[in-house]
């Protein structure tokens, strides 16, 4: 079975996140969109609420399941079972930095492979953190929502 985790802090969902992981289900038997809890960040919605907006916007996709860990991105795979990372890259930027962690990944998670897609050219501005500022800002930020997510 192939299973791949998608990790991030989906503070909050983008539709470049809904996207990367509608384009990976047809790779990969199981996908487990996880959130990494880095006891460090400051986040702007609560973790509960961010794992209900991903059962939400992924509830018809029976393949898609979540979950959220602590710690590194390469135990939490071991524990569900997955050998596949799933990665968006929206820029050259993104692959200097992904680039790195997966190499990194493969040695701690042992032989742990990262799969890329590149974001489509209309989801490549699209970043959680602008779309936050937005948000703290008081503007609209519906356009770069999955249509579930209301805020």
């Amino acid at each position: 079975m192939k299973i791949a985790v998608f990790p991030g802090s989906f503070d909050p969902i983008t539709i470049g996140h809904y996207d990367l992981v509608k384009r990976a289900i047809p790779l990969f038997d199981k996908i487990i969109v996880a959130i990494g809890i880095n006891s460090q960040k400051k986040y702007l919605f609560p973790l509960e609420q961010r794992i209900a907006w991903l059962e939400e916007v992924f509830a018809e996709e029976p393949t898609v399941s979540t979950g959220s860990f602590e710690k590194l991105t390469a135990d939490f795979c071991k524990k569900e079972g997955a050998q596949y990372l799933l990665r968006g890259l929206r820029n050259a930027s993104d692959f200097d930095y992904e680039k790195t962690i997966s190499q990194l990944n493969a040695i701690v998670g042992d032989g742990l492979e990262t799969v890329f897609l590149i974001s489509p050219p209309q989801y490549s501005h699209i970043s959680s953190t602008i779309v936050r500022e937005i948000i703290k800002g008081g503007g609209d930020a519906s356009p770069f929502l999955p249509k579930q997510i209301k805020i």
